[in-house]
């Protein structure tokens, strides 16, 4: 008698998509599949990598958390693995709230990888005060449903214990294990030169707060080849539309922005897929910049980088994986690239990769997650299907667009508008509908009641109708 054969695990993960979902960047940009940062899709990508295995699938669930999905995820998946980058921070409080009921209602393990505070470089967490409720009550919950919390690093573990939870582990960021236990890094050259390819990034905190524009300002000047590579929703907006809705995208010391040089030259890029990303900076020689998963990209292609810290999200990271940095906050204005790369140290990095490794691993089996690497054919075929996609270019300065490429745009837009006609007429035709209810309402009532009548009877659902989804 043979046994049967084991049922394949079902693993739901939270994630903007499946590194597998190709779209054209206008649908990418439409649906915000990076949740406002590109560097999200990074981590998220290697955790899907990090958990297909013969005895496990993965599905991404959408970076929005829907409490009454509860009962349909409890019957069709065997666990809910959460990969967080700085989910301890004010305003990521209601996500935080909405993702904490759902979790409630969950009979299944819920599994957090990797999960940061934000604050100061200081590690002052006053800021967080107000929400600690909130943290306390979600971790809570997650504890209930797994053995242990992964954490980014020494500042979030502190910040946790401080509030008396003991089963806290620091394994960092599932970013950097997306090839395994090695990783190798080399310097391509001595030092720098004012031919070498230099890749920059920054977040608009960074170059309000921080003196960053001046940085890029100057290292644009010395080296024609630097190229500036954004992250957020709003700078893939400015670049693929050439204007957006935020406010914050009026600064014009961002390279993102149309008025800025870099914008103007050509020399910006932001990617909707990671495997974009990662491969197109293999060409380059450093990388260097605020943006924790933008530096962390340049390193999983081979280049070496250096990370200007701004707050206790990156610090953390950087300090625990060995990844050179400083804080920017002590980094003069008129740094050269050429000189963090110089003083850049790869050892710590390099040499303890593989015991971090094996302490995320463990962690991973002790809340009962196989891995590719130790289960699996080390992501062998993840990879194989992934070369195989057609995935989108990257998103390119309105002023470097062909006829071709606005001719897809424009495409697009008309499609939209379509869309959007339909679903007016729609919205239309349903609230006449309640409109007419209401008339029969008010004819056979009469008197002075009529309005309060009226308003029981529309009021409901014309609000429903018109209000946004949230």
């Amino acid at each position: 008698m043979t046994d049967e054969p084991t049922r394949q695990r079902r693993i739901l993960l939270r994630s903007g998509k499946s590194p597998f979902d190709v779209a054209s960047l206008e649908q990418s940009l439409d649906r915000d599949v990076f949740a406002t940062n590109a560097g999200n899709l990074i981590f998220s990508d290697a955790a899907h990598k990090l958990l297909t295995t013969p005895r496990a699938a993965v599905f991404s669930n959408g970076i929005r958390t829907d409490p009454s999905a509860a009962a349909r995820i409890n019957e069709e998946f065997d666990a809910f693995v959460v990969p967080l980058a700085n989910a301890f921070r004010p305003t990521f409080e209601r996500p935080l709230k909405r993702m904490t009921q759902l979790i409630k209602k969950l009979r299944i393990p819920v599994v957090v990888l990797g999960v940061g505070a934000q604050a100061d470089l200081k590690y002052d967490a006053a800021r967080l005060k107000p929400m600690e409720p909130t943290v306390r009550e979600f971790v809570t919950e997650v504890l209930n449903r797994s053995a242990s919390i992964g954490v980014r690093g020494e500042f979030t573990e502190q910040y946790l214990k401080d509030m008396g939870f003991r089963d806290v582990e620091v394994i960092g960021c599932p970013s950097m294990f997306m090839n395994g236990e090695t990783f190798t890094l080399e310097k391509k050259s001595e030092s720098l030169t004012t031919d070498s390819m230099i890749s920059v990034n920054g977040s608009h905190s960074a170059v309000r707060s921080h003196g960053l524009d001046a940085i890029i300002r100057q290292a644009h000047e010395r080296y024609p080849n630097l190229r500036f590579v954004g992250q957020n929703l709003l700078e893939a907006q400015l670049l693929h539309w050439r204007e957006t809705s935020n406010p914050i995208g009026a600064q014009t010391s961002m390279p993102t922005h149309p008025s800025h040089p870099m914008y103007r030259e050509g020399k910006v890029r932001l990617y909707i897929d990671p495997a974009t990303w990662i491969d197109e900076l293999r060409a380059f020689d450093f990388s260097f910049g605020s943006r924790i998963h933008g530096n962390i990209a340049a390193l999983l292609a081979g280049v070496p980088s250096t990370v200007l810290c701004s707050d206790s999200r990156t610090l953390e990271l950087c300090r625990y994986f060995g990844i050179p940095h400083r804080k920017i906050s002590e980094t003069p204005k008129d740094v050269d690239p050429a000189e963090l790369y110089d003083l850049a140290d790869f050892g710590e990095l390099v040499n303890g990769h593989k015991e971090r490794f094996l302490r995320f691993t463990g962690f991973m089996e002790k809340n009962g997650l196989e891995n590719t690497f130790h289960h699996g054919d080390s992501g062998k075929a993840f990879d194989a299907q992934m070369s195989r996609l057609a995935l989108p270019p990257a998103v390119r300065p309105w002023t470097d667009s062909d006829p071709d490429t606005l001719s897809s745009r424009f495409s697009w837009m008309q499609g939209r508008m379509d869309e959007l006609t339909a679903q007016n007429a729609l919205l239309r035709s349903q609230l006449e509908k309640k409109a007419g209810t209401v008339n029969v309402k008010v004819q056979a009532g009469g008197g002075a009641s009529a309005y309060r009548r009226a308003r029981r009877v529309v009021g409901r659902p014309v609000r429903r109708l018109l209000r946004p989804e949230q």
